[in-house]
């Protein structure tokens, strides 16, 4: 009797951990910038699989970089998924909070990222200002002189 007990407690403590470790999240945060692709993918298990291009400049030198963030959305998760979508559509710049799980498990998509919500930033109408360029001068040929 109490091998069974030890065995059944054995098996919940594992159980547990394999719980935690499959649903519960190592930590979260936001990233923001433009979405470059979204599909579905999954031969058994379907989730969305997306690329976000986050650029910035470098420091020191003053150029450019860009990089890209992969991250996964559950299929449940069709709020997020339509926002994406429009984002898509229109060009609009995201912002996405995440959870980083502890593992890329088969069941939960290609990445340890999950997109939990997606807000839309919204396009800014910049006003270019109008500068003036003066007229080139001209000057007359002078066709008197000889070569």
């Amino acid at each position: 009797m109490r091998k069974w007990l030890f065995l059944i407690i054995f098996l919940l403590i594992v159980g547990g951990i394999l719980y935690y470790v499959s649903f519960g999240s190592f930590s979260e945060g936001t990233r923001v910038g433009s979405l470059v692709k979204l599909s579905r993918r999954g031969y058994v298990f379907k989730t969305h699989e997306g690329q976000l291009m986050v650029g910035g400049m470098s420091d020191g030198t003053g150029t450019f970089n860009s990089t890209t963030w992969d991250f996964s959305v559950h299929d449940s998760n069709k709020q997020a998924i339509e926002a994406l979508n429009l984002s898509q559509k229109t060009g609009q710049r995201v912002s996405l909070h995440y959870e980083e799980k502890f593992f890329q498990l088969p069941w939960n998509g290609d990445t340890k990222y999950f997109v939990v919500s997606v807000e839309l930033i919204p396009l800014q109408n910049y006003q270019r200002p109008v500068v003036p360029v003066p007229a080139p001068q001209t000057t007359p040929a002078d066709t008197g002189k000889a070569l």
